[in-house]
């Protein structure tokens, strides 16, 4: 039968259990107050019993489902609606106000019903099961997401259902009535409709639905049923696995065990070490199932290497959905595994055709577009992919998503932010398109690992990092010649796939929205507005983003902090900051927390004077043993050579060399005497200084170690510190390295601490290393020119904080030429 008592729990919600004999019980309620011979039932509600009820009710009296996204707008749902002409609306308390919006507008009798409304108790109903149903009857019709234009109502039938489901529970046998399949995904979507609801319902399996998308109620829902089966999208594993990795990566004992487990492949061995991860997941998982999208290769391979067996699948929802399955114990990575027992498949011309009882009867009142997919039974679904010599299916792209250039070319953009991705983990989501005949891409940052990798200047970092080091490796048709950064999701369907069609009205609306967007029209806006503009030189609107549009480094964010508290007394961590990162937000959270409004300057002076815990270290003998060594190797590997150290005053000082290269401080460092090099301080990100033994070095070889993403402000009180107490400090005022061996833009951290504290700058030129050792490259060019010229010093006092930094930067691009 189609839906039979199984004699057991058939769902779970909120930890409440229902039994298939009440499902029953309440499914013929619900049928009895649908009205008799109703064509077509439209279904618009969250995830929640009641819609599986609706669901078999209509099913019950012989009715077309028709489950629509419950986040549809009113414009989205009268289209379905007046495509479809259903009789009856079903709806959630939540959504009536839309639904009846579009009953009343539409041209013909709707009656809308609220399912929170539909008996549930009352006296006994029977308990009987559903008959199967005809087999050629439609049994939904599912509109599209709509990837590339207008929905079309995807037609299937019973045996569609049907044939999916004797495929995955008898021909690739991962559905019994022992599983407790994890109900996610909207069910609007045939993937979970089929995979979370119908397919576990007909063999006798507990469906476990979660109340939210939250990770919280996600992992109670899968500990409390103790979950086999998992059906979900790419998207989610990526966010799963991302957790993991990270937590993975802050342990060296945990990093050294996923190596170990990722070279053994056993998966006996990884649930053994990752028995944690297992548990967390509720110690019962035996499958990820993967859909609706082309999983990560990686993702599925650190799955793998955990111990979980992830299955993929590829289909859509034309086909009821799957088309081909990977069979448990027969995991290849990157591959959607083989065709379904129901179905035959096909690569011509690089398309993707299938056929089988699986594939749809067609789109709703378009017999023209029907035609165009539909050709002799077989269903061409426009995804381009390859077979290998066992049948197992590989998916390359999307053929209506290629892109064809004005000379003709064509490329497949998703393997392009394969390659993207792969260049940089700071980037969340990435997506390539043509506009103006022009191939570029738009990028979301992960702004908590931008943080922690101490990037300071996102833009620099994936223009150079990221889109240059691609250009260098493709032809030049493939080349990315834009590069815009949102700080928005990037617009997808409810299974993550990319919109791509939005994706140039996305970038084109960036910069018109932030410019006729209504601009607040409060005081402390004003303040914060002016306060940014007077520091940028710029014209700063309310939803620019602090780092994406405004451009604020590290140093330009405490300042701003500083700001903050003394003129609103608010004070806010750099890590909160990263909560109100647009001027409208910060604005806002300003205006709700201040105490005080008094618009003060930052005094610096007053900041470095601050009392600060700080424990020199101690210079031991190995300092000169290790310049002794530098200074040996670099006479010898380089035609290496140093000048001006007599412009060393014996004051203390800061020395202010450009950087080219990762030597560059031991290039500096190696021309000292050994008495100013006791004395010199460098200072190190705490990041690269995790290790003991890095630790122990640095305690003893002039190191000071800063924090720089969760304490910049403490940070520099210790290089004050290391100032007032007689010392030097080296400080690269570039902040980074260059990128292509040109002399970047100065920050003005150094200024301040010499302004401030009245010790003079010694700049330093370095000539030569970036070719020596341009980036990427791990080992030296041998008997490459490297020359360390130190500059006579410049004295503070007549400078303001800008143009100390200007006369820095002169001095030093006069000597480098």
């Amino acid at each position: 039968m189609f839906l039979q008592d199984h004699h057991k729990t058939a769902l779970t919600w909120k930890g409440q259990k229902v039994s298939y004999a009440d499902f029953l019980d309440r499914v013929h309620r619900y049928a009895a107050c649908l009205p008799e011979n109703c064509h077509r039932v439209l279904i618009l509600s969250e995830n929640r019993p009641e819609w599986l009820y609706a669901c078999y009710a209509a099913w019950k009296n012989g009715s077309t489902v028709i489950p629509v996204d419950y986040l549809s707008t009113v414009e989205e749902l009268r289209y379905i609606v007046e495509d479809s002409s259903p009789e009856v609306l079903l709806c959630s308390r939540e959504r009536k106000e839309v639904v009846d919006e579009v009953a009343s507008s539409v041209g013909y009798e709707v009656q809308v019903l609220v399912i929170e409304d539909l008996p549930l108790e009352g006296d006994p109903v029977e308990t009987s099961g559903l008959a199967d149903p005809q087999v050629d009857a439609t049994a939904l019709i599912i509109y599209t997401s709509g990837t590339t234009g207008d929905p079309k109502g995807v037609m299937l039938s019973f045996e569609n259902i049907l044939a999916n489901i004797e495929a995955v529970s008898v021909g690739v046998p991962i559905y019994n009535i022992e599983e407790r399949v994890l109900l996610l995904l909207p069910l609007h979507h045939i993937f979970p409709l089929l995979g979370s609801m119908a397919a576990p319902l007909y063999v006798g399996a507990t469906v476990a639905m979660s109340p939210s998308l939250s990770s919280e109620d996600i992992l109670a829902t899968m500990q409390e049923n103790r979950v086999t089966i998992i059906i979900g999208v790419p998207r989610l594993y990526r966010m799963i696995s991302q957790g993991i990795v990270d937590k993975i990566n802050a342990k060296a004992v945990a990093r050294f065990l996923f190596s170990l487990a990722e070279k053994v492949q056993s998966r006996f061995l990884s649930k053994l070490i990752f028995s944690t991860v297992h548990k967390k997941f509720g110690g019962s998982l035996k499958f990820l199932v993967s859909g609706g999208a082309a999983l990560d290769p990686e993702v599925g391979q650190t799955f793998t290497t955990l111990g979980f067996e992830i299955l993929e699948g590829y289909g859509m929802t034309e086909s009821a959905p799957m088309i081909t399955f990977t069979r448990p114990g027969r995991v290849t990575i990157g591959s959607a595994g083989t065709a379904m027992n129901c179905t035959t498949i096909e690569i011509r011309d690089d398309e993707i055709v299938a056929s089988g009882k699986n594939i749809m009867q067609g789109y709703l009142n378009r017999p023209e577009e029907t035609a165009e997919v539909l050709k002799d039974g077989w269903l061409y679904t426009g995804d381009l992919g390859r077979l290998d010599e066992q049948g197992r299916l590989f998916v390359t792209g999307r053929k209506k998503e290629i892109i064809v250039l004005a000379s003709g070319k064509n490329l497949n953009p998703v393997l392009i932010e394969q390659k993207l991705e792969g260049l940089s983990d700071c980037i969340s989501e990435v997506g390539v398109f043509v506009k103006d005949d022009i191939l570029q891409a738009v990028i979301r940052p992960d702004f908590i690992k931008a943080r922690l990798q101490s990037v300071h200047d996102l833009d620099d970092h994936f223009r150079y990092n990221v889109i240059e080091s691609y250009n260098k490796t493709v032809s030049p048709y493939k080349r990315l010649h834009h590069l815009t950064l949102v700080d928005e999701e990037l617009p997808r369907t409810r299974l993550s796939k990319l919109r791509r069609f939005q994706l140039p009205e996305m970038v084109g609306q960036k910069s018109h929205h932030k410019k006729s967007g209504e601009q607040p029209d409060f005081e402390e806006y004003r303040i914060i507005k002016g306060y940014l503009e007077n520091q940028t030189s710029r014209e700063i609107f309310a939803d620019d983003h602090l780092e994406i549009d405004i451009g604020l480094d590290s140093l330009e964010q405490v300042s701003l902090l500083v700001f903050l508290k003394s003129s609103f007394g608010v004070e806010i961590s750099e890590e909160k900051l990263m909560n109100h990162q647009t001027v409208r937000k910060l604005s806002e959270f300003i205006k709700e927390k201040k105490k005080k409004i008094t618009v003060e300057l930052i005094n610096w002076n007053e900041i470095l004077r601050e009392k600060v815990d700080l424990t020199l270290p101690v210079s031991w003998v190995t300092i000169n043993i290790f310049q002794n060594i530098s200074r040996i190797f670099f006479n010898l590997y380089f035609r290496f050579r140093g000048a001006g150290r007599e412009n060393l005053p014996d004051s203390p000082c800061i020395i202010a060399p450009n950087h080219q290269s990762y030597y560059d401080g031991m290039f500096v460092a190696s021309v000292l005497k050994g008495r100013t090099l006791k004395k010199t301080y460098f200072y190190a990100k705490k990041k690269h200084v995790k290790s003991r033994v890095l630790g122990f070095l640095a305690d003893h070889n002039n190191v000071i170690v800063v924090d720089i993403n969760s304490g910049l402000r403490e940070s520099i009180q210790k290089l004050a510190e290391v100032l007032r107490r007689g010392k030097n400090i080296m400080i690269f005022p570039e902040g980074t390295r260059s990128l292509d061996g040109s002399l970047g833009e100065f920050r003005k951290l150094f200024a301040i601490l010499a302004k401030e504290l009245d010790v003079p700058i010694v700049p330093v030129a370095i000539n030569g290393a970036y070719h020596a050792l341009p980036p990427g490259s791990f080992i030296p060019k041998p008997l490459s020119p490297v020359t360390v010229s130190f500059q006579e010093p410049i004295y503070p006092r007549e400078h303001s904080y800008d143009s100390l930094t200007e006369e820095v930067h002169r001095r030093v691009s006069t000597a480098l030429r």
